[in-house]
């Protein structure tokens, strides 16, 4: 039937309808929702909210990538930079602000690995720009990203880790869940050991302690700044700087079976990927 006018909705039943026999209901298929416009949907077709999309994070870390952010026409990826490792000996990871205590004191995300020890590294871009200040053509290289990794796998998706308190059904278009930071800084860490991890980082980022055990200052050009150890239980946590304070989402990357391959939070917005030099796409070329 054509979809009646505001207000004029009709009793769906089945008595309604003249049916005689009560109406059998049958399980289907969740398909994909399309755009409003998009193939056999009509445009005035209503669909629920969406939170936000992860986009194409495996190209951040794929080397030859042509990528833009809106400010920079071209952008090429180049190797990720390895900064360390983190240790999570109790198989659960933390992605938190370290700067924000929530009412319970716990981390605001937690993703479940196996216990280990995970490499950390950096998405980076190359472009060049035109420096007022020089009058010149300058090359620089900029992070976008950065990533606990799990394992070498290229993840086949990627989902966005939620809160305990987070329910994606209630999300507005577009909306993101992460954690929040006030001093444009987030932290991987174990959580089994998050209590005594935020306290060194306190004492010797905060409170400026010297000489404190377990507690170490990263500087060697990357966004990762600080790192603390437990020494009862062996667990780290390492700091990363992002480019502002607000709310950051996390990239839960998972293979093919399910099993998690990666967390990445993206310090900047996500880059718009470019066709390669033979006007491939992108993704296609992958």
């Amino acid at each position: 039937m054509d979809r009646p006018a505001f207000g004029e909705w009709p009793l769906l039943s089945a008595q309604v309808h003249g049916l005689s026999e009560p109406p059998a209901f049958e399980p289907a298929e969740v398909a994909e929702a399309a755009e409003p416009g998009e193939g056999d949907t009509p445009a005035t077709c209503w669909r629920p909210p969406r939170p936000a999309q992860p986009g194409p994070i495996n190209e951040l870390f794929r080397p030859g990538v042509r990528v833009t952010d809106g400010y920079h026409p071209e952008m090429t990826v180049v190797e990720p930079r390895r900064v360390g490792t983190l240790r999570v000996p109790s198989g659960l990871l933390a992605v938190s602000g370290p700067d924000i205590r929530h009412g319970d004191g716990l981390p605001c995300i937690t993703v479940p690995v196996r216990p280990g020890e995970y490499v950390l590294d950096e998405a980076r871009t190359r472009f060049s720009y035109h420096c007022e200040w020089r009058d010149a053509e300058v090359t620089t290289t900029e992070a976008t990203a950065v990533r606990l990794l799990v394992h070498e796998t290229p993840a086949a998706t990627w989902e966005m880790a939620l809160g305990p308190d987070d329910d994606p059904r209630l999300f507005i278009e577009q909306q993101i869940a992460g954690f929040d930071t006030d001093g444009a800084t987030g932290c991987f860490a174990d959580a089994g050991a998050w209590e005594p991890l935020i306290a060194l980082f306190e004492r010797g980022l905060i409170q400026g302690e010297s000489d404190l055990d377990g507690y170490e200052d990263i500087d060697d050009g990357s966004m990762f700044t600080q790192r603390t150890r437990d020494e009862a239980s062996g667990g780290e946590l390492t700091a990363f700087a992002t480019t502002g304070d607000g709310t950051y989402p996390v990239w839960v990357g998972r293979s093919e079976d399910g099993e998690v391959v990666g967390v990445v939070v993206l310090v900047e917005g996500m880059p718009e990927l470019l066709p390669e030099q033979d006007g491939t796409p992108t993704h296609a070329a992958a």
